[in-house]
């Protein structure tokens, strides 16, 4: 019977624990914020179970060992884990899942290295190549997006999120997910994730990364942000999400934009964390798509 592992993947001088099982092509697991590797728990073992190797690692910052020591936490860096994990694991090629910060982490690898994705799936953000529009289209996503200019400053940033043992997650998660009846089990397991050493400072680092006007890792971050697409590519969204508005999609999401083929999916009475809000509808989703663009 297939059963999960942790195993230790490295990027340079960095360690990253990871959930992983099964054995055959690499799909890779990315989870975002407020969130940990158990974010996918419910896709590992019937990805797995469907004959590939499954592997789920947590973000840089997100455990002490990986906790950049010039606070790094720019796309291009998360980016280049990406590539040193497939490397660890001895896959030239693999299948790219993220969510959140891991569907950003995972449009900036898949327009740095193509060729290195057999197919790309995103959850809940979509591609940002034209974000004014989808401003002007929807402006009341600029209201959902203001905790972002709160991250901006750090000491009263990292102070709210730690707040009354870390109330913010829960809110974050009621706000973007007001349909998803998760379980103080899940609750406590990713508050148990922020509460050690440094997390609060590097989940949050990833925030003030994302606006450094005057930084080149900033700069090269954006423009391969806002590139076009060379991966067949499938887009998630659930109809209900706080975080980003799923109207988004239909103005950011463009055919144009995907060369090797583009498919959005809107998931009904769902919200931002749509793959723990209803795990069977997505990890269908996601093995159709792998299946439809085998590994080379």
């Amino acid at each position: 019977m297939t059963a999960i592992e942790t195993i230790t993947l490295t990027s340079g001088d960095l360690r990253f624990s990871a959930r992983a099982a099964g054995k055959g092509p690499l799909v890779l697991l990315v989870h975002g914020f407020p969130d940990d590797f158990h974010s996918f728990d419910a896709q590992i073992l019937p990805i797995a179970e469907a004959g590939y190797r499954v592997v789920a690692p947590m973000l840089r910052g997100y455990e002490p060992s990986s906790q950049s020591p010039r606070d790094l936490y720019h796309l291009i860096h998360l980016a280049e884990d990406v590539f040193a994990w497939m490397d660890a694991l001895g896959a030239k090629q693999c299948h790219l899942v993220g969510h959140d910060w891991g569907a950003l982490t995972s449009y900036v690898a898949a327009a740095l290295q193509p060729k290195r994705f057999a197919s790309l799936t995103t959850l809940a953000i979509p591609h940002l190549r034209r974000s004014l529009l989808g401003v002007a289209e929807v402006p009341g996503q600029i209201v959902k997006s203001s905790y972002i200019l709160l991250m901006q400053f750090a000491r009263i940033a990292e102070a709210i999120v730690a707040r009354d043992d870390y109330a913010f997650v829960e809110s974050l998660w009621k706000l973007w997910s007001p349909d998803w009846r998760y379980t103080p089990e899940d609750l406590e397991q990713v508050k148990s994730t922020f509460r050690a050493e440094g997390v609060v400072h590097a989940t949050t680092q990833y925030y003030r990364c994302l606006l450094q006007p005057l930084s080149l890792s900033t700069q090269q971050s954006w423009r391969l942000l806002t590139s076009a697409i060379n991966v067949p590519t499938l887009a998630l969204t659930g109809e209900h999400d706080g975080c980003m508005d799923t109207r988004l999609y239909d103005t950011l999401m463009r055919e144009q934009d995907f060369e090797k083929g583009l498919m959005v999916r809107r998931l009904p009475d769902t919200g931002h964390f749509l793959h723990r809000e209803a795990p069977d509808e997505v990890t269908a989703l996601i093995l159709d798509w792998i299946r439809q663009h085998p590994a080379g």
